[in-house]
């Protein structure tokens, strides 16, 4: 080689742009960031039952909640289980525990055998399962992709499974990054801390939908009688909850309108309504794959009873019979009808009829389509009749409506509309969890309402214009019930949301 063809090298060498390091993918970023997780909940995991011990009220009232919202005897997974003791205090009947952390798996197999503990990752999940329940508890604020995870878990789900997540209050954060700087809570890595809105935004995005919404502990630590009355009482005070530190969402997928046609049972509380008998079932329309309608009488004195058995013998097409309530009050002419119904989905008509029967297709289409899983009336959206409802009795289903709403975390506009609408299978979950309120309900509207909410339906107003009385009086004593109202709100208080 001459000296020109060296120089000339070494001038094209020159000419070259200097050689950059290439950059990470999105893809090695989000490995990177998952291996940063695993990595520091793998350091974490001896020591994760000491933070534990030291944020023991914070756990005990957690444990408390989920136990509320999730009962015994289910197959449960959780997603971020950790040391596996919040899976293990629920009891499940089938218990699965994911996490990233190897270690973490290991702690968790070792404490609790009887459930099985697998290392995995939430948004590639390969579990071929489905479960009850799916729990996502402190969790989604180190996920890296939340709407992805909740999408996967769809593979999880049947109609049927409620989603719980639980997660930080955002407005907390510098009070939690301060207290890991002294000691007081086991170190965090950068995190998401996402607000209620984001949350709801998600669920939506992953085409679920929201079923109760709840808000706990606005003091995280055990203060001798100060912390019980602050956080079983003042924190559940409307504006104030929304500083609590743990917010719990519950949630269920959206899913197709089912293709099968259901079978109904139309239960018909009666005291003294020879009037409306016969209206009740020439004005009832057809729907569903078979219509069973049960009259329950309620002791009446203007022969009730023979209509019910004259129109029972003029159309035998129909499906009626008759049967006589053993104590008083609508709530149990309501649990003996529902006791020996049938059909698939349970509705309740007013004999009155100031709910028209015609308006019951409505009711049967949201709950048969899946929009709702109990289906409640709303008088108290369109104009109604002149004498329709007094006005006493309209301010007293307002007030109770507003009260009802807070407590059940669910917008409830009417809550002693008669006409109620939910799966047998529901039903009778509901009677089976009975006694955890009791039999206290005499108009069974609250029976139903408490039992809807304790087992996470999805609940659903059905507008409906309430007409006149054109037969007998009402059965219904303003003053007498609204304070035996009063001490149901205070008692629905005491076992929804002071748990």
């Amino acid at each position: 080689m001459n000296q020109t063809d060296h120089t000339d090298q070494i001038d094209q060498r020159k000419a070259l742009p200097p050689q950059r390091s290439q950059s990470p993918s999105f893809s090695q970023k989000a490995m990177l960031k998952k291996q940063a997780i695993r990595d520091r909940f793998d350091r974490l995991a001896s020591e994760r039952e000491s933070w534990q011990r030291r944020a023991s009220y914070y756990y005990d009232d957690q444990r408390r909640y989920l136990r509320f919202l999730v009962p015994e005897g289910l197959s449960i997974l959780e997603i971020g289980c950790g040391l596996g003791d919040q899976l293990a205090a629920l009891k499940p009947r089938r218990g699965v525990g994911i996490d990233l952390s190897e270690a973490m798996v290991k702690e968790a197999s070792q404490r609790h055998p009887e459930l099985e503990f697998l290392v995995g990752d939430g948004e590639a999940l390969t579990l071929d399962e489905t479960f009850e329940v799916i729990l996502l508890v402190d969790v989604v604020g180190h996920v890296l992709d939340v709407e992805a995870t909740l999408k996967q878990l769809r593979h999880c789900c049947t109609p049927t499974t409620r989603i719980v997540i639980a997660h930080y209050n955002f407005l907390w954060e510098p009070v939690l990054s301060l207290l890991e700087r002294v000691g007081l809570k086991m170190p965090q890595n950068e995190q998401s801390w996402l607000s209620p809105a984001d949350i709801r935004n998600l669920i939506r995005l992953a085409d679920y939908e929201v079923v109760k919404a709840e808000w706990r502990l606005l003091i995280p630590m055990g203060i001798p009688f100060l912390s019980t009355i602050v956080n079983r009482l003042v924190a559940h005070l409307p504006g104030l909850n929304r500083l609590c530190l743990s917010h719990y969402v519950v949630a269920r997928m959206r899913t197709a309108p089912a293709d099968d046609v259901q079978t109904v049972s139309v239960v018909i509380p009666c005291r003294n309504e020879k009037g409306n008998i016969e209206a009740a079932i020439t004005r009832l329309p057809s729907f569903g794959r078979h219509q069973e309608i049960i009259f329950v009488d309620g002791h009446s004195t203007d022969g009730t009873p023979d209509e019910i058995r004259r129109v029972i013998a003029q159309y035998p097409e129909k499906d009626i019979s008759l049967l006589v309530q053993d104590g008083t009050g609508k709530g149990d002419a309501v649990r003996k009808g529902f006791a020996h119904a049938t059909g698939d989905i349970l509705m309740i008509l007013d004999a009155d009829l100031t709910v028209p029967p015609e308006d019951l297709p409505k009711f049967y289409e949201a709950i048969a389509s899946g929009k709702g899983e109990f289906i409640n009336g709303s008088r108290l959206v369109y104009p109604m009749e002149h004498e329709a409802m007094r006005y006493l009795n309209l301010l007293g289903n307002k007030f109770f409506s507003m009260a009802f709403s807070w407590l059940l975390g669910e917008r409830i506009k009417d809550t002693l509309c008669g006409t109620k609408v939910l799966f047998r299978r529901d039903y009778e979950r509901i009677a089976a969890n009975r006694s955890y309120f009791g039999e206290f309900d005499p108009f069974g509207d609250f029976d139903l309402l408490f039992g809807a909410s304790k087992l996470n339906l999805k609940i659903l107003e059905v507008p409906i214009r309430y007409q006149e009385r054109t037969y007998g009086t009402t059965n219904i004593h303003r003053f007498t019930h609204g304070w035996l109202l009063l001490k149901m709100t205070l008692f629905g208080f005491f076992r929804l949301k002071a748990v």
